[in-house]
């Protein structure tokens, strides 16, 4: 056994091959006889498709076929369920009729010889269309429309409205979150290729067995018959979880025309056809009693989903989902709602619900605290929660008043004079703000396998994939947990439907769902290995299989006496010793499993220049044990500058007239680049939560991102006086003078 290996810093086992550019991603697969797919993309944002013309572009060079709704195969839709894990978001099907939901949506698809000459093709199909009037945002979507309120989505307990009409202290305002897009390093790719009545797809998706699933739905196949291939990803945030129509139509185009065909999203239109994070609306009403402790708390949200599927199955934002149960309040409610607008269809983007249900409720919180009198971090202790009260249960672990006390002390809250405006440094004000931040933990059921090789190696193998994060490396550290042999000695292959089933890289849930499979997979190895051992002509025969104890890749009897795994196996003139197991998910009616932390941010704000930075992060994470300090570190920290991000730039804007996203690639859409980076300090929090999983550990993915938006908004309040309900917090929306010194 390996005592020291989980919890430990360790680099990337996949590094070299990423760093000598080995490492094959979905785009990088040329089959042989492979042709080129390009879409052509919605001008308009409502209506309908009246005629293609494609005299011009079926004249094109190296052109094979154009595909559109009058000319496209007929396919089958996906139940679209989490459980079945045959999940879309965009239900309906590529071509599926001639009607425009969103600009952007494909219209038709040109196949051909080579990228170059499908994507000119694609330039010269002409498309008219009849339009109709258009949604482009929330606030016309609800006039028009309404929302639609969701009792699935709804907790409740208590009475809020009498306790909050009767309450000493009181506040209710409204908080606002834009559109924001995941932008991946590497753009949505398929390549797909048929041999027969079996598919092949190399995909870039967060759930290779999901999207297996998906693609034998509409193609009316057995998941046997399908294959998807995903080794390497360039990171997804939530937009690669869930098949889109892209993926579907390149396998259906294959299929048409006979040969292998590679579909690569163009950069434009991961702004408009493969998700985003939705526009969101969010009332938040708090009330305390004299002790500044909540008496009533309520979040209703609203968010914007497509018109497509918001009839049938909306997605829905669910902002509040942290509100229930991260602070004590015996009156609540939770509501949430969406609104049908002329966007594609949002999804999943890292933290989804809680990025935005944060930036509102620690946002009101901090009004709240400012209301009732009490210092920011005081007011979160006095309404710490002992329980998860929306369950009824006690949490398997919660560590946040450590966190608050860690991250703190080394942030120095301790120094901050709460007037506004007061604390300065030569020509900057600076602002000091803090959160909480919070994020579900869930573990799902789990297939792996582990063999024990001759040659003195491990193999280890599991349907899931590394999106970037590290999964390999956690894999390969629970093998050695169990077997006691060095990362070096240990393989690990990930991203093949056809492996042992394993979970989606999303929700945070992946660490924690895989590692046990794979260590119980990993000890089935073991026991067929001492079953040899101790066997006729084996290296211990005569001796009780439950004596040998494991000691660095070797079996070790209770004389002392140690023989090597590829021993055992060579004395017997065998391959391997193989193991297979099944994990099932946590059990959720005995505690309630969320992960903690907070984050403690300062600002500088120059008001002669008009420039507002984040400057400094201490943020302290509760995650129960982090399997490898280095990854989840990474994690962390990319999470708190996409919080940055979420803060001060991001913002997917729509022309309200038409609906058409106006800064649609990455000259005019923000983010943060190495010049905004602040100062990051990362603590890890080491409380193992072995009520979750034998290795202690939950997710880390999301919470970093979670509550960070605040804590910056939080800061800047306290530096300039203005609180900023609205993200993202630009410069406009900062340019007056600084009020003069006032308590915050």
């Amino acid at each position: 056994m390996s005592d020291n290996i989980i919890g430990a810093a360790k680099p990337r086992i996949d590094g070299p091959l990423k760093l000598t550019g080995l490492a094959k991603y979905s785009s990088d697969n040329l089959l042989d006889d492979m042709v080129y797919a390009y879409g052509v993309f919605s001008s308009i944002a409502s209506g309908e498709v009246t005629n293609i013309d494609l005299s011009v572009a079926q004249q094109s060079p190296g052109v094979i076929d154009i595909f559109h709704h009058d000319h496209f195969p007929q396919l089958f839709r996906t139940p679209s369920s989490m459980e079945q894990e045959n999940k879309v978001d965009e239900e309906r099907l590529p071509f599926e009729d001639n009607q425009v939901h969103y600009a952007g949506q494909f219209v038709a698809l040109v196949v051909a010889d080579s990228f170059e000459n499908a994507r000119a093709a694609a330039y010269k199909v002409k498309v008219d269309y009849k339009t109709s009037p258009v949604l482009a945002n929330l606030a016309q979507a609800v006039k028009v429309n309404g929302t639609q309120l969701h009792q699935d989505s709804r907790n409740s307990r208590g009475d809020p409205e009498p306790a909050f009409q009767s309450a000493q202290h009181k506040i209710d305002f409204t908080y606002v979150t834009p559109v924001e897009t995941h932008n991946p390093m590497e753009m949505h790719a398929t390549v797909a290729a048929w041999s027969g009545d079996k598919l092949t797809m190399y995909d870039t998706t967060q759930g290779v067995v999901n999207a297996r699933n998906v693609y034998a739905k509409v193609f009316g196949l057995s998941p046997d018959r399908v294959e998807v291939i995903t080794p390497f990803l360039g990171s997804g945030f939530g937009s690669k979880l869930w098949p889109w129509p892209h993926a579907i139509a390149a396998a259906a185009a294959a299929r048409e025309v006979g040969r292998p065909v590679q579909l690569v999203v163009p950069r434009q239109e991961m702004f408009t056809t493969t998700g985003h994070r939705p526009e969101t609306s969010q009332r938040l009403r708090l009330a305390t009693d004299d002790d500044g402790r909540l008496v009533s708390l309520r979040h209703e949200s609203i968010s914007t989903t497509s018109t497509i599927d918001q009839g049938n199955n909306p997605y829905v934002e669910s902002c509040g989902k942290m509100t229930q149960g991260l602070y004590s309040c015996e009156n609540l409610l939770v509501t949430h709602s969406t609104t049908g607008t002329n966007r594609g269809t949002p999804t999943s983007m890292r933290a989804p619900g809680a990025a935005p249900g944060l930036f509102a409720l620690e946002s009101a919180m901090d009004e709240m605290a400012i209301e009732a009198g009490l210092d920011p971090l005081e007011f979160r202790r006095r309404n710490y929660a002992d329980s998860d009260e929306s369950k009824g249960l006690p949490w398997s672990s919660n560590k946040l008043r450590e966190a608050y006390d860690q991250a703190a002390e080394k942030f120095g809250w301790s120094k901050r004079n709460s007037e506004i405006g007061s604390m300065r440094d030569g020509n900057e004000i600076v602002g000091w703000g803090m959160a909480t931040c919070n994020w579900e933990a869930i573990r799902r059921p789990c297939d792996a396998r582990v063999s024990l090789r001759a040659d003195g190696t491990a193999y280890a193998s599991c349907a899931t994939q590394d999106i970037g994060t590290g999964t390999y490396t956690i894999v390969a550290q629970a093998v050695s947990q169990v077997t006691g042999l060095p990362l070096e000695k240990i393989e690990v292959e990930l991203g093949d439907s056809s492996y042992p089933s394993g979970p989606i890289s999303g929700g945070s849930w992946a660490t924690a769902t895989a590692l046990p499979a794979v260590a119980a997979a990993a000890r089935k190895a073991l026991e067929e290995l001492k079953s040899y051992a101790v066997s006729e002509r084996g290296a211990f025969v005569g001796a009780k299989a439950d004596d040998l104890s494991i000691e660095n890749g070797q079996l070790k009897s209770a004389d002392g006496k140690t023989v090597a795994f590829a021993e055992v196996l060579k004395q017997r003139k065998l391959a391997s010793a193989d193991g297979e197991a099944h994990t099932g998910g946590a059990p959720t009616d005995q505690y309630a499993f969320r992960s903690f932390g907070a984050h403690f941010v300062e600002v500088r704000w120059d008001q002669g220049i008009s420039n507002l930075r984040v400057s400094r992060v201490v943020s302290a994470i509760d995650v129960g044990r982090a399997v490898n300090t280095l990854t989840s570190r990474n994690q962390v920290e990319g999470a708190i500058v996409m919080g940055v991000g979420m803060a001060l730039f991001e913002q997917t804007e729509y022309d309200h007239r038409n609906g058409r996203p106006v800064n649609n690639n990455y000259a005019e859409y923000l983010v943060p680049v190495h010049a905004d980076q602040p100062e990051v300090d990362v603590i890890l929090l080491d409380y193992p939560d072995y009520k979750f999983n034998e290795f202690g550990a939950r997710g880390i993915g999301e919470i970093g991102i979670t509550g960070l938006a605040a804590a910056v908004a939080n800061a800047v309040y306290h530096a300039t006086g203005k609180r900023i309900r609205e993200l993202p917090i630009t410069m406009d929306k900062l340019m007056d003078d600084v009020p003069q010194a006032q308590q915050a």
